[in-house]
């Protein structure tokens, strides 16, 4: 759990959403499509508006526990799909967190829940998507065995839900690009790709061949015409259409400006058995709404296209909006009375498979309702950016260039941009937007690990001292500090830390100021430089990162009686002739904990990606801390030791921001002083590319964020940092 944490914490919420779901709405949300796939699961009729795959799921779960537990499983279910997109995610080296952000969407989003608590094909429909992206991604180049496989999933997704076809096209996509083996391996990509259609062909060709069995013609679907009559009926031009008598029928009454939505068309007009009244003789309805859209789209390519593009595009917007003809977003929304109880079918479907009047439990309905209306799903905008960011690093930004995971992200992103398109090519519907939750965060995440490269993040550490720390405080002793020491962390340090302890001051305020260099498992002569310069010298026999070391001097000086702890760079940096500068403050009794700031004071930038992020990262802590800040990686610093000490520390490597919000969290003051920051004097920075460096530096602020001011507020209070001035009272009284 403390591994996984943040999943767990998702998870938690993704449990409760759908208990609330479960209690509010009794025995289940039913719709039209869901009585028609309840009546459909003896007869299993092919030529239905819905294909018969979902009732092979449906069937057993109603005879064995009605409509409450079909919704339960499907809730469970929602749950496992994100389990299984994290586990995906972190098999692909993907960071932990941003794996627990992949699998947010699934887990979180009010839509998902309500389509979990509704009688619907979309929750079997993802264990199919999710199934295929494990078998694809999960254990390398797939052979064609796993791609055989993979096509008779794609087959699955088709008999559940007709569009799931396309998915062929992203599969087949994937296993031509994937590995780069076109070249060099041709045999193995054809038999891969042929073994996928041949899979894929299998159920295509049963489930063709069941429906020719059963209606005594070809097809697969009974809403193909239907659902395609909608679509061209809304952008049909019939003055420039060669109609027939019976064609003509079909042409839209309403004129360009006032024409319904592809919904209306499609379920209003078409499903009226009176409509369009009688036809020519020896001519079917089926027949005539056919001809009448490939009249259409033959006449009309330019117009359908664009017609389907904007239904696209709409998944993308930042808010769950709808216009007027589209789909209604209510439908997909929770309500606070019973839904769809107009049309009678819906209470009888309830008594007959759900052994209860449907009805609502008002305060969960409520509760669902306001988390949905107000942020409690996954923006469009968000999803966008996520395929983005999948797509750059197709294109091999960054480090995705060498990285194997290119084709890895190329997967879901296309998948999903296929299903979704393909699906506005016939209709826009939130409900049809769905499946972006499992293929577009995921893309996202796979495509930003590729780019940013392997995770340099290193484990947290235990509570102080663990083995290093012990073994480290062996060898070092227990020397007797001065007042003030300076906490310097080096690795390989060799070419700068001279100069740096040359002009370091040797007396501040009156009080000796003692150094101590903390060599973190170098591998060069720093330690011997060091000493050479009067420092003491702790070496730790491995290296782990600067916040390690740095939190081993903490607690060394202050067992050594220091009683304030100076922390600076070994590679020069920092300007040590402004240490009594840095101390005034905490030696008048105006702050426990002091830090410069290159923002108030003078900066020598030499990355332009940093000096974003420096601003970034300082809003970013102002906001979580309530507290403005300017400069949150400033590393020339000064604190009480006893602070030093009472901080939570377990971040080995991007330890700045987490001292500095652990300090806050606990009550200290900190105030900010202009303060100088120059390039390095020598050797490169350790702190890696920018990008990496950042989205690990934002880690470890959000998590010592959730870590101190949520996960353990009283723990905090029990703690709550008191100035000298404030003990020396309370113990006096």
């Amino acid at each position: 759990m403390r591994k996984h944490w943040l999943l767990a914490i998702f998870l938690v919420v993704g449990l409760l959403l759908r208990t609330l779901a479960t209690v509010a709405y009794w025995p289940a949300i039913i719709y039209t499509d869901s009585v028609q796939y309840l009546t459909n699961m003896g007869k299993l009729s092919p030529d239905q508006l819905n294909p018969i795959g979902y009732d092979f799921v449906l069937g057993p779960l109603v005879w064995i526990g009605g409509l409450p537990l079909v919704v339960i499983v499907q809730h469970l279910v929602g749950l496992f799909l994100g389990v299984a997109i994290y586990a995906l995610a972190r098999r692909l080296t993907v960071y932990r967190w941003l794996a627990a952000v992949a699998a947010a969407p699934i887990l979180l989003d009010a839509y998902q829940v309500q389509i979990e608590q509704n009688i619907m094909a979309e929750t079997t429909f993802d264990v199919i998507l999710v199934a295929i992206l494990w078998l694809l991604l999960a254990k390398g180049v797939p052979g064609w065995r796993r791609a055989g496989v993979v096509g008779l999933l794609v087959g699955s997704a088709f008999a559940v839900r007709a569009i799931g076809m396309v998915l062929l096209i992203a599969v087949v996509i994937y296993l031509v690009v994937v590995g780069n083996a076109w070249r060099t391996r041709r045999m193995d990509v054809v038999r891969r790709t042929v073994a996928a259609i041949a899979g894929f062909g299998i159920v295509f060709a049963a489930y063709v061949g069941y429906y020719r069995a059963e209606t005594g013609r070809w097809g697969f679907t009974g809403a193909e015409n239907q659902i395609l009559y909608g679509r061209t009926a809304t952008v049909a031009n019939c003055d420039k259409l060669p109609l027939n008598e019976g064609t003509r029928l079909f042409c839209p009454k309403e004129p360009f400006g006032q024409r319904l939505g592809v919904d209306k068309y499609a379920h209003n007009h078409y499903g009226d058995p009176n409509w369009p009244g009688p036809l020519p003789p020896g001519t079917t309805k089926r027949q005539l709404a056919t001809e009448f859209a490939h009249l259409v789209i033959t006449h009309q390519p330019l117009d359908v296209t664009w017609a389907a593009l904007k239904d696209f595009a709409k998944g993308f917007a930042p808010t769950r909006t709808s216009s007027p003809d589209d789909v209604p977003l209510s439908r997909w929304q929770f309500q606070t009375v019973y839904p769809n109880l107009s049309d009678p079918n819906t209470a009888k479907a309830a008594v007959k498979w759900g052994g209860s009047e449907p009805h609502v439990a008002h305060v969960p309905a409520v509760v669902l309702r306001a988390y949905q209306l107000h942020g409690g799903y996954t923006s469009g905008t968000y999803l966008g950016l996520c395929v983005l960011i999948a797509l750059a690093a197709v294109a091999g930004l960054g480090r995705a260039r060498t990285s194997r995971l290119r084709s890895a992200a190329l997967l879901p992103a296309a998948a999903g941009l296929i299903l979704l398109l393909g699906s506005a090519a016939f209709e826009f519907s939130w409900r049809y937007q769905l499946p972006g939750l499992v293929f577009f965060p995921l893309a996202g995440a796979i495509g930003l690990r590729a780019v940013l490269g392997k995770d340099q993040a290193r484990p947290a550490m235990a509570d102080y001292p663990d083995v290093v720390d012990s073994k480290a405080v062996q060898a070092f002793g227990t020397p007797d500090f001065a007042p003030i020491v300076v906490v310097i962390a080096a690795y390989n340090e060799a070419g700068g830390i001279g100069p740096v302890l040359t002009n370091m001051p040797r007396a501040c305020a009156g009080m000796s100021v003692d150094v101590l260099v903390v060599v973190d498992g170098a591998t060069d002569d720093t330690a011997d430089i060091a000493r050479q310069h009067g420092a003491y010298v702790c070496v730790a026999p491995s290296n782990r990162g600067q916040g390690a070391a740095l939190r081993l001097g903490y607690h060394l000086a202050a067992q050594g009686g220091a009683e304030y702890i100076v922390t600076t760079d070994a590679d020069g940096q920092y300007d040590n002739s402004e240490l009594a500068v840095l101390l005034e403050p905490i030696l008048t009794d105006r702050a426990d904990f002091v830090t410069g700031s290159r923002r108030l004071g003078a900066e020598d930038a030499d990355s332009r990606l940093r000096w974003i992020g420096v601003r970034v990262f300082a809003v970013i802590a102002s906001i979580l801390t309530r507290r403005k800040l300017t400069d949150t990686s400033f590393g020339f610093r000064a604190l009480r030791a006893e602070l030093a000490t009472a901080v939570t520390l377990r971040e080995p490597q991007y330890q700045s921001s987490e001292l500095l919000v652990g300090a806050l969290a606990i009550g200290a003051r900190v105030v900010e002083l202009p303060m100088t920051m120059r390039r390095r004097g020598d050797g490169t920075s350790k702190k890696g590319p920018g990008l990496v460096y950042g989205a690990n530096y934002g880690r470890v602020m959000t998590t010592t964020w959730l870590r101190e001011y949520v996960l353990r507020p009283r723990r905090r209070k029990q703690r709550a940092w008191r100035t000298p001035a404030d003990r020396t009272a309370r113990t006096s009284r």
